[in-house]
């Protein structure tokens, strides 16, 4: 059980039904010392009743102001912190999101245990990863490396007064708002570590491919918009994944349909390279163990993704060039 009073949870959701139950459910025992704070945004089933019946404090954020991931969490760090002046680290998690037991203590002692590291997380683990071929897909995109780390995912614990250096998540960003974040505040000489440990479970809920199509067009959202805003950085964050969607979710499918009408053995000949890629995505999946079946959906749905991923960065090229504001992308 966790026993730390200096350790504030922050919630955030949307419409997450039974989901969210379990994710109180399983805070309210493990952590029952710490401070909870629940974020709604724009709720219209009973997510708000039931927060406050697990005795969560609850913040609604305003109708009229596009919703955001990083503006929910910003606003629930800024209550949890402005209530209970005590805390020193937060731990973010996403209403879909359900906490693993050892996950607060092992954060917790990570982070008392150096000045330099400011932000930690673990293993998202998916909920019914057999629910779905996506939610199988997903669960393998969790798996990330252990150590020291550019970027984590959005459910992370941080030290308060480090988050507060930085002011917090950026608003304005729709997807891959967690990047960003790591990536400044890594300029101001902290570290940023993902824990050989089990944070949480999570269920994705992904059941179609439009959903998978829609995700895939968020994350390349996320791609430009970040890269954007750190290319000049060491890192060139991003680069790598925007030129494999340029490439063969921009160039490669443009140049095919063209070459369909104009000289269609040319068009065969793009499309073998196509697929000698989904191949290659195949064998590497093979070589880390994962089913023949798999590797197979893996390299199709990572091949086939790289389209609306080009049509996530074009609609923040637009966006962004229109000085309109970004729209939330949402896949569930």
């Amino acid at each position: 059980m966790c026993k730390f009073k200096k350790l504030g949870f922050v919630i955030i959701g949307r419409n997450e039904g039974e989901r969210l139950t379990s994710g109180f459910k399983a805070i309210e025992k493990l952590c029952p010392q710490s401070s909870l704070v629940y974020v709604d945004s724009g709720s219209t089933d009973h997510s708000v009743e039931l927060a406050e019946s697990y005795g969560f404090s609850v913040v609604e954020l305003d109708l009229s102001i596009p919703f955001t991931a990083a503006r929910a969490r910003n606003a629930g760090f800024k209550y949890l912190t402005e209530s209970n002046p005590q805390i020193e680290f937060v731990q973010f998690m996403d209403g879909d999101c359900e906490l693993i037991q050892g996950w607060a203590s092992a954060a917790v002692h990570a982070l008392s245990q150096s000045d330099n590291v400011a932000i930690v997380s673990g293993r998202r683990n998916e909920k019914f990863p057999n629910k779905s071929l996506y939610n199988t897909l997903i669960d393998i995109e969790w798996n990330t490396p252990v150590g020291e780390t550019l970027a984590v995912l959005g459910d992370m614990c941080v030290k308060v007064n480090v988050f507060k250096e930085v002011n917090g998540f950026s608003e304005k960003i729709i997807a891959a708002e967690d990047d960003d974040i790591c990536i400044r505040i890594r300029a101001q000489g902290y570290k940023v570590y993902r824990l050989d440990q089990s944070m949480s479970y999570h269920d994705a809920n992904i059941l179609s491919l439009k959903q998978w199509l829609r995700r895939s067009k968020r994350g390349g959202h996320g791609f430009a918009n970040i890269n954007y805003l750190h290319s000049s950085g060491p890192e060139k964050y991003f680069r790598r994944e925007l030129r494999s969607v340029y490439l063969w979710g921009g160039i490669v499918p443009i140049t095919f349909t063209i070459t369909l009408f104009v000289n269609p053995y040319i068009s065969f000949v793009i499309l073998a390279f196509y697929m000698m890629m989904m191949i290659k995505i195949i064998f590497f999946r093979i070589g880390e163990s994962d089913s023949f079946r798999v590797a197979i959906l893996y390299g199709a749905l990572i091949m086939i993704g790289k389209i609306p991923e080009f049509f996530g960065t074009i609609e923040f090229w637009k966006n962004h060039l229109l000085s309109k504001q970004h729209q939330l992308i949402e896949y569930k």
